[in-house]
């Protein structure tokens, strides 16, 4: 299922998230070179680069150790200096179309109405936290992994968890599609992010028991569950509690 929009509206232009988009998509396809077959070193360059590697942050993976990136490609454990900022530079980086645009999709949605209770620049203090929250907790679950990390989705994972906290009843336009069937369902958003922050346990278990604890499928799904208590946690903090009554008496509830 794939959210399309949620029944609750923004008072005020999202501006912060809509930057944060820009962001995103400036570094996908100036930075990285939009992932575009015609020049995967770009793209593979800046996810060994920049990327998050949690061994090279703890120093237990072996100087040299390499991963494979692609056919001919592979991503060897440095100690550059840089290595410590990743945790917030894999923030914006992706490694292809699909995984960007989910991003993006899942950030419209949920970004919006977050932002409008915190104001913009409270709401990227959030997100940035969050990401690195999440950072954090993929580091602690995977502490020697010599695989980089990249991606958006650490930090909306915590943005999901605020909207989960601060709009339960709200409705999410879910978009269910199986093989030639489709339909728009209406889903309590507490339904959509329980449910969704289940799987990624669930998917994450297998993990914790793997040789050498590397993310199951390629996908880190510890920092989605990291980002997402950290959005539970911290909403109250970065809330402002006029914007929120503004709301509530705009739109109840929601």
């Amino acid at each position: 299922m794939i959210p399309l929009s949620v029944e609750n509206r923004s008072i005020r232009p999202p501006w912060m998230t809509i930057l944060i988009l820009v962001a995103m998509f400036t570094v996908w396809i100036v930075v990285q070179g939009g992932g575009f077959p015609t020049n995967p070193v770009m793209l593979a360059t800046t996810v060994c680069n920049f990327g998050m590697v949690p061994g090279e942050i703890t120093h237990l993976a072996r100087l040299g150790t390499a991963v494979p990136l692609g056919p001919g490609l592979e991503c060897a454990v440095d100690n550059d200096r840089i290595n410590y900022l990743t945790p917030v530079l894999s923030m914006f980086l992706h490694g292809g179309w699909m995984h960007i645009l989910g991003n993006a999709l899942f950030l419209w949605v949920f970004g919006r109405a977050i932002e409008d209770v915190m104001g913009p620049m409270r709401f990227l203090g959030f997100y940035l936290i969050c990401g690195l929250a999440a950072a954090a907790a993929q580091i602690a679950v995977n502490p020697s992994s010599p695989v980089p990390t990249v991606g958006a989705s650490g930090a909306i994972s915590g943005v999901m968890g605020a909207y989960l906290l601060l709009f339960p009843r709200v409705r999410v336009h879910m978009f269910f599609f199986f093989i030639i069937f489709f339909k728009i369902f209406r889903i309590p958003a507490w339904v959509v992010l329980l449910y969704w922050f289940a799987i990624q346990v669930l998917s994450g278990l297998p993990e914790l028991h793997a040789s050498g604890g590397e993310p199951t499928g390629g996908v880190a799904v510890w920092a989605h569950v990291g980002g997402f208590m950290a959005g539970i946690l911290l909403v109250r903090f970065f809330e402002r509690p006029d914007l929120l009554a503004r709301r509530r008496v705009a739109f109840g509830s929601g």
